[in-house]
């Protein structure tokens, strides 16, 4: 396979992951929201590539920390949030909603996430069916409503829930544990969220990555993507918040 997607883990309170997207035929990279440059630096050294591309998302510092030593450091090609350009400072790219870019052969959508801020962006390979959905769609959850409304989190989920099922679910954050445990007081006699809570709990106790998922498994657990209505999703997300 071409293609490869690979997940460095931080190790900071946050539990960032960096997503590495890696074109096993050039020998090239792109840095999914790097919060540590040396650890981008280090993963392309070791596995001998060259960065050539960094998507960002949106303007928070887990995101972008390691934005300013690996443009220091590297060719790569940035591409960011418009709506998000005096904070994220630096980028060779400004994206807005439907644009597309491209990373070799592969043909990346950009779709408009506000809620978790008012410019976040997510990035959409349908070739590779991998949605890098940064802190708008957590595994069992959703992200914290810093900027946008609850109107607007809402239709962003539900974009995203739209795309085809098969598509696997790259977010920035090792959350789906708490998140389970949230989201089985919420739907507790739902079978498909006992059984992924109880296949979360078992990963964690190993140390293991429990992502991507995939957005038939959100549609099927997550308490986010089962709201009917913006109602529903404003009383869960403030549940959330308070849990």
């Amino acid at each position: 396979m071409q293609f490869r997607i690979e997940a460095i883990e931080v190790g900071n309170a946050l539990q960032n992951y960096i997503w590495m997207l890696i074109d096993t035929l050039h020998h090239q990279a792109v840095a999914i929201d790097p919060t540590q440059a040396d650890l981008v630096l280090d993963y392309c050294e070791k596995y001998n590539l060259e960065l050539a591309q960094i998507w960002i998302t949106h303007k928070h510092n887990d995101h972008i920390a390691g934005l300013p030593e690996l443009k220091a450091k590297t060719n790569a090609i940035v591409y960011a949030p418009l709506a998000e350009k005096e904070a994220i400072g630096q980028a060779d790219h400004w994206l807005e909603d439907e644009a597309v870019i491209t990373f070799s052969e592969l043909k990346v959508d950009v779709f408009s996430s506000a809620g978790h801020t008012l410019g976040l962006i997510t990035y959409f390979i349908d070739e590779l069916d991998a949605l890098f959905c940064s802190d708008t769609l957590f595994s069992l959850g959703c992200g914290r409503l810093f900027e946008g409304t609850y109107e607007q989190m809402y239709h962003s989920l539900n974009r995203l829930a739209a795309l085809p099922p098969r598509t696997l679910v790259y977010c920035t954050h090792e959350y789906t544990e708490s998140n389970g445990k949230f989201a089985i007081t919420i739907e507790p006699e739902n079978i498909a969220l006992q059984q992924r809570y109880a296949e979360v709990k078992a990963l964690r106790a190993e140390g293991k990555i429990t992502l991507p998922s995939t957005i038939e498994l959100e549609l099927e657990t997550n308490p986010f993507l089962r709201c009917q209505s913006v109602e529903e999703f404003k009383k869960r997300r403030q549940l959330k918040d308070q849990f």
